[in-house]
């Protein structure tokens, strides 16, 4: 499976994915053995600050040359100031038209193209590339658009891939999905009134994420036991399941021998 991924780095940076692993995006766009063809970054840079900020200067080429040495190409973007009426100045730097019109024309050598955006100006973008024969699959963190969502084969929130977003706490990073480590997920079963419930979490990358039984021997999910005493405050329980409040938890042994439960939660209410 020839496979493309199409990055709005300034939108998830800025909608909760700024740290995010590229290397664990790209594994996870070439599940199943799929061949990476196209792996483009979309990156904004303020020429006029690199003049006068040598540590911005820097910093942004480490991270463009990070991201080159992991596979992707960097496609940049340079920032223009404008002047509203009331003399501030505001930067833009809208790479929308350029990723849009590489994801058409480089979608004839693609099965499946992976759109890392939350912005809802790519619904018709998607549809296209559909309409062209692609699977076309988005992930993103918050603020996504429920329309980009909608369209999607595949929509899958940054916070439950598994390691793209490093789990740290207390300093340290956690190992996810293993018993002391952590992961996130969200509800898929809760019973209100005896105040418990069920978390299903993505354990490992794989190609058969349509296998969400976790009953099933190749299912990549795993559950987990949740006591209502464990959620953080402010959690109307009434309302779960609901995907769109996910949690981060931290795995230890249950009661029962060979199970698993969540404690340490905290709470995503990731914003849509």
């Amino acid at each position: 499976m020839k496979v493309g991924v199409y990055i709005d780095v300034v939108n998830l940076a800025m909608n909760g994915g700024f740290g995010m692993r590229y290397e664990v995006l790209r594994a996870f766009a070439c599940r199943g053995r799929g061949e990476a063809v196209r792996l483009n970054a979309y990156v904004s840079f303020d020429a006029t600050r690199a003049k006068t900020d040598t540590d911005y200067k820097l910093k942004q080429f480490r991270f463009h040359s990070a991201l080159r040495d992991i596979g992707y190409k960097v496609i940049q973007k340079e920032t223009k100031w404008f002047t509203d009426e009331t003399g501030a100045r505001f930067a833009k730097a809208n790479v929308d038209l350029e990723l849009a019109v590489d994801a058409l024309l480089q979608s004839t050598a693609l099965d499946r193209v992976i759109l890392a955006t939350g912005d809802g100006d790519f619904v018709e973008v998607v549809k296209a590339l559909q309409n062209k024969g692609c699977r076309v699959e988005v992930t993103a963190f918050d603020n996504v658009s429920a329309d980009l969502r909608r369209e999607a084969d595949l929509y899958i929130s940054g916070y439950l891939i598994p390691g793209l977003l490093p789990i740290v706490r207390d300093g340290v990073s956690q190992k996810w999905g293993e018993i002391g480590g952590c992961a996130r997920g969200v509800f898929y079963s809760h019973d209100s009134a005896k105040g418990f419930g069920w978390i299903r979490y993505l354990y490992a990358i794989d190609a058969q994420l349509w296998r969400t039984d976790t009953r099933e021997s190749e299912s990549p999910y795993r559950t987990l036991f949740c006591h209502d005493s464990e959620l953080p405050a402010g959690i109307d329980v009434s309302s779960l399941p609901n995907r769109n409040v996910l949690f981060e938890f931290k795995i230890v042994d249950g009661t029962e021998k060979g199970k698993t439960k969540a404690v340490d939660i905290t709470a995503i209410n990731v914003r849509t």
